[in-house]
C-alpha cells in the first residue's frame, strides 16, 4: 500500500506541474482516500494540497477552495502541529491565487498574509505568501509595496538553486507584472520571457502558457506587433492543457485584438473565452458566482 500511495502522490503532483492539471485529480483523490484510510496525517496534507493546485490550475475555483478549507482550518489552532501549519500555509497561499484569479485581491491579501504567519521558517510557505502579497499589491494598485514584496521574494530565491524552478517561473511573473504596473513594458517583456524558457526547460507546458499570457501582455502594451501571436501560442497551448484560467483571459485579449483585422477568428476567440468564464463560474458557490460574473473584465466580455 505504501508504494501505491507514493505513486499517487507522484502521479498526481508530476500531472499539477508538468500535465494536464485535471489529469492529476483523480490520482490525488484516490490518495486522500487511501491516506485517510491509513491514517497517515502528513500524505493526506500533502495530497489534498496538491488536489487544491490541480483543481485551481484547471480553473475549478469552488472545487479547490472546498479542498483547501480544511487544510486551512487544521493550522489555525495555537497546539496546531508543525506540519499542520505549513500546510495551511500553502494552502492560504493557493486560496489566495484562486481569490485573485476572481480579481478579489483584497480577499488574496489577507490569505497571504494569514499564510505567511503560519509559515514559520519554510522557505517554500514563506515564498510562496511573500510572492502571492506581491501580486495582490498590484492588483490593489500598490506599486511600493509591490516592489518591497517583489524584493523579498528575490531574497528567498537567491538562496536556492535551480531545484526551486517553479518559484523562480512564478517570481519572473511576479516581474512582470509589477513591471507592467510601473508602466515599464519593456522590463515586463523580458521578465515574462524569461519565465517562459526557463518553464520550457522545466517541460512545464501550463507555466509555459501563462508565461506567454504575460509576454502577451506586456508586448500589446509595448505596442509590439508579436503580442497576437504570442497571445495565441498561449491559448493555444492553454486550451490543450484544458488551463481555463490561462484559456480565457488569453481568447479574450486575443479576440478584442483582433476585431478588426481578423473578424472571424475575433470571434471565435471571444466565443472560447466565454465558454471558459461560464465554466469556471459553473464551479462556483452562488456567492462568488455572482462576483466572478460581476467583474468588469468579464461582464464586458458576456455582453459583448
Amino acid at each position: 500500500m505504501d508504494g501505491d500511495l507514493a505513486s499517487l502522490l507522484a502521479a498526481g503532483e508530476r500531472a499539477v506541474f508538468h500535465g494536464p492539471p485535471a489529469a492529476a485529480v483523480a490520482d490525488l483523490e484516490r490518495a486522500v482516500v487511501m491516506a485517510q484510510r491509513e491514517g497517515r496525517r502528513a500524505e493526506v496534507s500533502a495530497a489534498a494540497w496538491l488536489l487544491g493546485v490541480a483543481l485551481s490550475a484547471a480553473g475549478r475555483y469552488g472545487g479547490a477552495l472546498r479542498v483547501l478549507g480544511p487544510l486551512l482550518e487544521a493550522g489555525g489552532p495555537a497546539a496546531a502541529s508543525p506540519e499542520s501549519r505549513l500546510f495551511a500555509s500553502l494552502a492560504a497561499a493557493t486560496a489566495a491565487s484562486v481569490h485573485r484569479g476572481l480579481g478579489r485581491h483584497e480577499a488574496a491579501h489577507d490569505l497571504d498574509a494569514r499564510g505567511l504567519v503560519l509559515a514559520e521558517g519554510s522557505d517554500e510557505a514563506v515564498f510562496d505568501c511573500t510572492l502571492g502579497l506581491a501580486t495582490d499589491a498590484v492588483g490593489l494598485g500598490d506599486l511600493d509595496t509591490g516592489r518591497q514584496r517583489l524584493a523579498d521574494a528575490a531574497t528567498l530565491v537567491a538562496a536556492h538553486d535551480d531545484e526551486w524552478w517553479r518559484q523562480r517561473v512564478r517570481f519572473d511573473w511576479a516581474r512582470a507584472e509589477v513591471a507592467l504596473l510601473a508602466d515599464e513594458p519593456g522590463e515586463a517583456v523580458a521578465a515574462a520571457a524569461a519565465s517562459v524558457e526557463r518553464a520550457e526547460h522545466s517541460r512545464a507546458p501550463r507555466h509555459v502558457a501563462k508565461g506567454l499570457l504575460f509576454q502577451g501582455v506586456a508586448e500589446l502594451q509595448a505596442g509590439s506587433p508579436q503580442a497576437p501571436g504570442t497571445l495565441r501560442r498561449a491559448a493555444t497551448l492553454a486550451e490543450g492543457l484544458a488551463a481555463l484560467p490561462v484559456l480565457w483571459q488569453a481568447r479574450a485579449l486575443l479576440g478584442a485584438l483582433l476585431a478588426g483585422s481578423a473578424p472571424d477568428e475575433s470571434a471565435r476567440s471571444l466565443a472560447a473565452a466565454r465558454s471558459a468564464v461560464l465554466s469556471i463560474a459553473a464551479d462556483l458557490p452562488a456567492d462568488l458566482r455572482e462576483d466572478w460574473l460581476a467583474q468588469p473584465n468579464v461582464s464586458a466580455l458576456l455582453e459583448g
